[in-house]
């Protein structure tokens, strides 16, 4: 974790955001696989992580802000616990290492929680996302499940989000260690990205990265020739000659923080014309949205740049046709662009999604767009230094879409779709970084991973 001013400056800042009332950060408990003592890797909840930097279960924490207190509640491990774990800090010891100056038993909390309610203070909570947690709740709380909603609390949530987004020094070096790890993740699935291999292999091997660096992987291993599917997580194919692997992938550091890189390379280390013709219009539209990359330009602004240059690129091949701003602005384009430019990303690899993505992504100057594919972009809003987010366009062949699409005649003014259909098999190319947005432009972070055509193929054939 990192010192301990750095969390009670955090709290200190949020206690400063809000009004009245007290702020409940739940904290997760173990989750059984399949019996109680057979759990899943542990995840602390990113928030309270934030707030409160203890990476373990059984606890949870209390900002009052009408006292000005923050409260650890947890309990000591027994000597079963101690058997089966090993010893831990106490409780009181963890809460000192965050700079919390009280501590009360579990059993506590509802009672305390309870109390106030019936004071008539307010309890603020976040967005519940786990159902046990949302259960917990509601015993806490002394309510109904369908009760609990009642207690989110946008303030709270609008605080969080305030505070979260931007990124302190000590924040952007872990997320750069979690990049450094992508690196070596997704360089070791390009020399394994040789035909006879089988995806699971090359899934396999770059978890295994992951976990040898103190991980786990930031999200379950995306890794397919059938990269059209946006999120494939079938590992079954032996790789042939002549396909594509879209390999998105990255690493968890211990504290929490998380990478998120996409690779594309070709099976048998060389890119036919037709796979580098697609490939080298990704690769134009993820470095140009880089370039253009600084504090004050909106994410909406560097989407529908790389909308145009995607669309433009595939005008070049014969698959679109007609004016280039008329086929984005109508959005034939997101029959092969169909998600959003990137995402921001932190103690989350979409971070803070489960406090809801609009909060996150927009505001009162950025609405949502209800169009097919804009639709799906996370992030809309103007950038500020201290944002950590993706790059990450792409363009696809989904047979099924493109069938659709065809069959109901859309687009026809803008789609060649006997064209578009003949790429069918090429599946999809992907091309993602991570950027923080500095005070004068921006920053690739982590060790560069290679992305030229020269370069993917000069790795693989290393």
């Amino acid at each position: 974790m990192f010192q301990k001013e750095v969390y009670w400056q955090r709290r200190k800042r949020l206690h400063g955001l809000l009004g009245d009332g007290i702020l409940l950060f739940q904290g997760n408990d173990e989750s059984a696989m399949n019996y109680r003592a057979n759990t899943y890797h542990y995840r602390q909840d990113s928030s309270f992580l934030y707030f409160f930097g203890i990476g373990q279960p059984g606890l949870s924490g209390v900002c009052d802000l009408d006292s000005g207190e923050d409260i650890l509640y947890g309990d000591d491990l027994t000597i079963d616990d101690i058997i089966w774990m090993g010893e831990h800090p106490s409780t009181a010891d963890l809460a000192a290492s965050v700079g919390v100056g009280l501590t009360r038993p579990s059993a506590d909390l509802a009672k305390d929680l309870q109390q106030a309610i019936a004071k008539g203070r307010k309890v603020h909570i976040l967005p519940p996302y786990r159902g046990d947690n949302i259960i917990a709740l509601a015993g806490l709380l002394g309510c109904s499940v369908g009760e609990v909603d009642k207690y989110v609390s946008e303030p709270f949530i609008r605080a969080v989000v305030e505070l979260r987004s931007v990124k302190d020094e000590y924040e952007i070096a872990e997320i750069e260690k979690a990049v450094d790890v992508a690196h070596i993740m997704h360089t070791t699935a390009m020399k394994m990205g040789f035909p006879g291999n089988f995806e699971r292999e090359l899934a396999g091997a770059i978890e295994g990265i992951a976990l040898s660096h103190g991980g786990p992987v930031s999200f379950p291993v995306i890794l397919s020739m059938d990269g059209q599917t946006l999120h494939n997580h079938d590992h079954s194919n032996e790789l042939v000659e002549g396909r594509m692997v879209v390999t998105d992938a990255g690493a968890e550091t211990p504290m929490g923080y998380a990478s998120d890189i996409t690779r594309t390379f070709p099976v048998g280390g060389k890119f036919s014309d037709r796979q580098r013709a697609v490939y080298e219009i990704v690769l134009k539209a993820n470095m140009e949205a880089i370039e253009h990359t600084k504090p004050g330009i909106r994410n909406l602004d560097l989407h529908l740049g790389a909308a145009r240059t995607i669309a433009a690129g595939l005008k070049e091949l014969g698959i679109l046709k007609g004016n280039v701003d008329d086929i984005v602005a109508s959005g034939a384009h997101a029959l092969f662009f169909p998600h959003g430019l990137g995402h921001m990303m932190g103690l989350d690899v979409h971070d803070m999604e489960g406090l809801g993505e609009n909060y996150v992504g927009y505001d009162e100057t950025v609405q949502r767009s209800d169009q097919f594919g804009l639709a799906f972009l996370r992030l809309g809003r103007a950038l500020k230094p201290g944002f950590v987010f993706t790059i990450e366009p792409g363009c696809y062949f989904i047979p099924a879409l493109i069938g659709m699409w065809k069959q109901e005649g859309r687009h026809k003014e803008f789609i060649n779709y006997s064209e578009a259909e003949s790429y069918i098999g090429l599946g999809g190319v992907r091309i993602e970084d991570d950027v923080l947005v500095t005070d004068t432009g921006h920053k690739v972070l982590g060790t560069p991973i290679p992305k030229s055509v020269a370069d993917v193929e000069q790795t693989m054939n290393s």
